[in-house]
């Protein structure tokens, strides 16, 4: 939480910008000066942009793709992309899109926020969908994205869910999967993220309660 730049990343489906906006918000609840960038130019249906109107209402500024949620999508990302890494004077939280094609857009940004040194690469895991169901295929997908960013990933998160159909159990039973992608990859497990129902009936540290409910990408 101490960094500058919070960066989500993660397979289709792993629910990285549903995260990525419940951690914006948070980090606002908290006092922070903080904007939220979209970078997904690979998949044209759950985006940032979606929840633009929430973001607006607790004071953060969205940037995203001219034609998002649109029946246009060009890979093009905005120009003021690059405040979100030039200007310090504000947390910024990065939406990159699904697997390796959609992490070659945070590439272009690699170099400057490998050299400012303050950020953090979460790797967002939904243990529940096709391309993810194990601790070593997570891996992979995390190790692919990896080189398609230039940047490592920091932290895990575990996002396991089936929906709005998730019960209490369905995320316990991911936990131990959570724990062997963090001793393959060396990285620390920073959340386990549920609706706030079902974290209430957890017994796990570090729960991120996510309330836009309707959101499970």
């Amino acid at each position: 939480m101490a960094k500058r730049v919070h960066i989500f990343a993660g397979h289709y489906g792993s629910g990285k910008t549903n995260i990525a906006v419940n951690f914006a918000l948070k980090l606002k609840g908290e006092g922070l000066a903080v904007r939220i960038a979209d970078l997904d130019i690979v998949n044209p249906y759950f985006r940032t942009k979606d929840s633009a109107k929430e973001l607006e209402e607790a004071g953060i500024p969205l940037i995203s793709p001219a034609f998002a949620n649109t029946n246009v999508d060009l890979p093009a990302l905005p120009a003021e992309l690059y405040s979100l890494v030039q200007q310090k004077t504000s947390c910024a939280v990065m939406d990159v899109g699904g697997d390796d094609r959609g992490a070659y857009a945070l590439g272009r940004y690699a170099p400057a926020i490998l050299e400012e040194n303050d950020y953090e690469m979460y790797f967002v895991v939904n243990f529940y969908r096709p391309l993810t169901p194990t601790p070593e295929e997570a891996l992979g997908i995390m190790r692919e994205i990896e080189q398609a960013a230039g940047i490592r990933c920091t932290a895990i998160i575990n996002n396991s869910n089936i929906g709005n159909e998730t019960a209490a159990a369905d995320v316990e039973r991911t936990l131990p999967l959570a724990e062997q992608l963090s001793a393959l990859s060396g990285l620390p497990i920073l959340y386990t993220s549920a609706t706030p129902e079902v974290c209430s009936e957890l017994t796990v540290e570090n729960l991120l309660p996510l309330n836009l409910q309707k959101k499970f990408f």
